[in-house]
């Protein structure tokens, strides 16, 4: 080689330096395994398409998504499970999908997500096993105009001071029906907004509120929901349901004789154009209140409180706060997908750019403490579930109504109750209804 073409080849390689040092360098990746997600919600498939592209920038990782028809979600995942290729993450519904799909769901307790649930009661256990982990929840309890009990608060003769005061049902009580009485002074129709007895709009009182004393009758004689233990259902805590019930009714916007014809729309209307000091919901319900043209209800005031019944101990009891979405790890997947799969979820929880996904795309409420105050959701409902699972010395009321029997009996327990606040129905006969109707659907 002379040294005229040694030299061209100097040049060659010095401006191949420089240049190089103009490209940026490629961010570093982890070795590219590839998790396969069987997803619940075909509302949100194209979020965790989002998700997916984001965590594979990051890590280097692929999240393949299937989601499953709207209503298919068992049968899809008893087909995809069968196959080679097998869903890693998947989700159940509570202590009854595990009993479904204990044979596939691992051991979470080691997992770094399971580590910062905030409430650790709600997680799916056997044993000293945890085997599904909550990833969002949504709370219920009595809604309240922070505002309109304020005013009341400061009246001569009021029956508490504050709503710190109200801590079961006995004072709820004397509050509500002070209440009534000074209601014109109050400038409100009702305490309660009115019960939306019109059928179809009954859930919230044959599930929500009925979830109350299934509740307390399966944790004081220590059933396990996930067994048929709870076909042999016997309503001893009725009397503790028609406490509030007849709380509900007797102090209302609405007639109790006019009930029937009261949606769920209706109620929410009441209490956001500051009708009602009061109403059963969950936090959904923001939404609707906000909504509402003409509403008068500032967000600061919109507050929980739980669903006091008269129970023994109930000064300690919270909100009802549940799910029926539970992430599980297929046990049988080889041991570095599932370390895969517990990595994914727990970047989605704790990294920055995942929880945006899960306050800002998903919509959650997420139930771990990985989460600062400006991360999470900002409504006023949203931040009262926050706030009840936050309080360690509360229990909270899980949600057991995942284990009613069908729709027919929902129905027909919620028109027995509409004959009730009529008064053509004893609420004896509405008990022994709700008694016979739930052994004969679980075939006991």
């Amino acid at each position: 080689m002379s040294k005229k073409s040694i030299s061209l080849l100097g040049i060659l390689l010095v401006l191949m330096m420089v240049l190089s040092a103009f490209v940026p360098a490629a961010p570093a990746k982890a070795s590219g395994g590839e998790l396969y997600y069987l997803n619940f919600k075909p509302e949100v498939a194209e979020i965790y398409s989002k998700i997916g592209d984001a965590w594979k920038a990051e890590t280097g990782n692929t999240l393949k998504v299937v989601t499953a028809a709207s209503g298919t979600y068992e049968q899809t995942l008893k087909s995809e499970i069968a196959k080679a290729d097998a869903p890693v993450l998947f989700q159940i519904n509570g202590p009854i999908g595990y009993a479904a799909w204990k044979d596939y769901c691992a051991d979470l307790k080691d997992t770094e997500l399971y580590k910062h649930l905030s409430d650790k009661s709600m997680a799916v256990t056997s044993g000293d096993g945890v085997y599904g982990i909550p990833y969002v929840v949504e709370g219920y309890g009595i809604i309240y105009n922070n505002a309109i009990m304020s005013k009341y608060f400061a009246m001569e003769g009021a029956k508490a001071k504050s709503m710190d005061e109200v801590k079961n049902f006995e004072t709820l009580k004397a509050v509500v029906e002070d209440m009534t009485a000074k209601k014109d002074k109050l400038g409100i129709k009702g305490v309660f907004s009115s019960t939306s007895l019109k059928p179809g709009e009954d859930w919230r009182w044959q599930t929500h509120l009925a979830n109350v004393p299934v509740f307390y009758e399966w944790r004081d004689n220590k059933i396990d929901i996930a067994t048929d233990a709870t076909k042999d259902f016997k309503f001893q805590y009725s009397d503790n349901y028609k406490n509030i019930f007849d709380l509900y009714i007797n102090n209302s916007v609405t007639s109790s004789k006019l009930l029937g014809s009261k949606s769920v729309d209706d109620s929410m209307a009441e209490f956001a154009l500051g009708q009602s000091a009061m109403v059963q919901n969950g936090n959904w319900a923001w939404g609707q209140i906000s909504g509402v043209d003409g509403n008068t209800v500032k967000a600061e005031d919109v507050k929980f409180l739980p669903i006091y019944t008269g129970m023994k101990g109930e000064e300690k009891q919270s909100i009802s706060v549940g799910t029926e979405n539970f992430f599980a790890i297929n046990a049988k997947a080889p041991a570095d997908k599932q370390k895969l799969a517990a990595d994914f979820i727990y970047w989605l929880y704790s990294s920055p750019t995942g929880k945006k996904f899960v306050t800002n795309d998903l919509k959650f409420i997420a139930p771990f403490d990985t989460f600062a105050e400006n991360e999470k959701p900002g409504d006023p409902l949203a931040k009262e579930v926050i706030r009840y699972l936050s309080t360690p010395d509360l229990y909270n009321v899980s949600w057991n109504f995942v284990k009613f029997p069908s729709q027919t009996f929902k129905n027909d327990f919620g028109a027995a109750l509409l004959k009730y606040a009529q008064g053509n129905m004893k609420w004896d006969d509405v008990k022994n209804l709700v008694v016979t109707e739930w052994k004969a659907e679980s075939g006991k």
